[in-house]
């Protein structure tokens, strides 16, 4: 467990319906009394926020892949120590849309870096803070990524980076995500991400039911 609270991420492909599950899975835990954080990746501190305005927009070659990786963790130390851990040690629920395991999909499946650098550097900078439970929103890579782009253009975001790449960056990605969550099952649940948000909320809630039965918040 994460200290005294629960950490939950969602994760999963660009255009799979994070930020909305994130949401509605806040709303839910609200309604039954329990005291949610609700932040992101990169983001959730004001450095974090300059980070993601760094690595999210402009061209895919900007920046190498190593230097992404250690912005991306650079920004997660501040979201560990500044926002995460002490409101796990208030009891809090915290739920964060995207989290260690995007770098490993992202970083690491996708730009090819060492899964084992990136564990062990996330294991020095965060002190090896993993999610309590991380809810994998899986939907088909080209279903996702239209809606991504169809949602940056809708709202005028300048995040269009990875949605730049193939779709074939984009099946690796979704396939790293299966690939974590059957190398550690106990901590992770996989969601059909397909269907009304209806419907996926509801799965992502009967998933997240007998994790949060166990935890002391």
């Amino acid at each position: 467990m994460g200290a005294q609270g629960f950490f939950l991420a969602v994760e999963g492909i660009d255009g799979s319906g994070k930020s909305g599950i994130v949401r509605s899975l806040a709303a839910h835990l609200g309604a039954e009394g329990r005291d949610v954080l609700v932040t992101r990746e990169p983001g959730g501190t004001p450095e974090g926020e300059a980070i993601r305005g760094l690595v999210l927009a402009g061209a895919d070659e900007a920046w190498d892949p190593m230097a992404e990786l250690l912005l991306m963790t650079a920004a997660r130390v501040q979201h560990v120590r500044r926002v995460i851990a002490p409101a796990l040690a208030q009891g809090r629920v915290v739920i964060s849309d995207r989290y260690a395991g995007s770098t490993l999909a992202y970083q690491g499946t996708g730009r090819g870096l060492s899964e084992d650098f990136i564990r062990t550097l996330h294991a020095e900078a965060t002190g090896d803070l993993w999610p309590d439970l991380t809810l994998v929103l899986d939907l088909e890579a080209g279903v996702g990524l239209a809606r991504s782009r169809r949602r940056l253009t809708g709202e005028t975001l300048d995040e269009g980076r990875f949605e730049s790449l193939d779709l074939a960056f984009h099946e690796r990605i979704r396939a790293a995500f299966l690939a974590q969550a059957a190398r550690d099952p106990g901590r992770h649940a996989v969601i059909d991400a397909s269907g009304t948000p209806e419907e996926v909320q509801a799965r992502a809630c009967a998933a997240l039911a007998p994790f949060l039965a166990q935890a002391p918040v």
